[in-house]
């Protein structure tokens, strides 16, 4: 029986990560077969014995921000959305495990996330180290997010009444909404070339540079993560001031310095606790240092995002009530629909 201890748990997290990402390609993949076929010119009837593809929910959760309109017509009106019901359900799901466990869904979730820890990992086996700002351009560019984040709370659910909500997640141009971000990278335009390209330039200097400084639903999770009983927790006493966990962090956090990191950046990914050499002098804890074992951490966030999910299907508020016919009739016209 292989045993598993602190160091083991970032190759437990890498396997997390990197199979929820890998279930997403190929998510990704079937939704780009389902729409190519509602996208061709002669369709035959759906029930004229010709495949089709089925379409997956999972890719609901690359539509964030109609999650949030969702989420509130939810909260006001009682309305769960029946159009993309599985986006508003892996939000639900993300804020949950943010609230509990802290930004549990970026440190060990989020398929962006994977992309930008391997990005700078790349980057710095090629330049042989990565790059910090300074403090004074730092906190600035850290303020972006928020800054997005409060626009699009603002917006949504300061300004939009919940009547306005409803017409839009009904309309035509919202039951596509998932094509549209397919779209976004099939039918990629010259601007978002440039613009990924740039981030992923700048991603290879600096760690996780979309999700430090422009990734405004991470900066709603990391608010929220901030009512989590649990914290990183040091104990001085038996801490060798080795500096690993600082030097190892993703979010560039002073772990070595705190007693409890309570930051909203922090993912709660365990990179520090894991590289910690000395027993007993990093964990992750409850109030008054009742430490919790790194695996069981792990199996919690798994546990409570997937079980939301799981509630969700079991409850009926996974699959869209789009029917294919709806779907043959929009898909073809989706790039000449516009924004209402």
């Amino acid at each position: 029986m292989v045993k598993i201890n602190r160091s083991h748990i970032r190759y437990i997290r890498y396997v997390v990560q990197w199979s929820v990402f890998f279930f997403l390609i190929f998510s990704g993949y079937r939704f780009y077969l389902f729409v190519k076929y509602f996208s061709a010119l002669n369709i035959p009837s759906a029930n004229g014995g010709s495949i089709i593809f089925s379409r997956p929910p999972s890719v609901e959760g690359f539509l964030p921000i109609g999650a949030l309109m969702a989420f509130k017509l939810w909260v006001t009106e009682g309305i769960f959305d029946r159009i993309h019901p599985a986006g508003l359900v892996i939000f639900l799901a993300a804020l949950v495990t943010a609230f509990i466990l802290k930004k549990g869904f970026c440190g060990w979730i989020c398929p962006v996330g994977a992309l930008s820890d391997i990005t700078w990992r790349t980057g710095r086996r090629i330049f042989g180290k990565n790059f910090r700002m300074r403090r004074y351009t730092d906190y600035p560019l850290r303020s972006l997010k928020y800054i997005l984040m409060l626009f699009f709370i603002y917006v949504v659910v300061v300004k939009m009444p919940s009547s306005a909500i409803l017409q839009f997640l009904e309309g035509d141009y919202y039951k596509v909404a998932d094509v549209e971000m397919l779209y976004f990278f099939t039918k990629m335009t010259e601007a978002t070339l440039i613009t990924l390209l740039v981030l992923f330039v700048f991603s290879l200097f600096y760690k996780n540079f979309w999700c430090r400084y422009l990734c405004p639903y991470g900066a709603l999770l990391g608010l929220i993560s901030l009512c989590s009983p649990l914290k990183i927790t040091r104990n001085e006493d038996a801490c060798i001031h080795c500096e690993k966990c600082t030097k190892n962090c993703p979010s560039l956090l002073p772990v070595g310095e705190k007693s409890s990191i309570r930051s909203p950046e922090c993912t709660g990914c365990l990179t520090c606790v894991s590289h910690c050499p000395a027993k007993d002098a990093l964990d992750i804890a409850l109030p008054r240092k009742i430490t919790l074992k790194p695996l069981i951490f792990a199996v919690l966030i798994v546990t409570l995002f997937f079980g939301t999910i799981g509630i969700g299907k079991i409850t009926g508020k996974w699959k869209s009530a789009v029917t294919y016919e709806e779907y043959k009739s929009i898909i073809p016209q989706a790039t000449l629909l516009e924004h209402p």
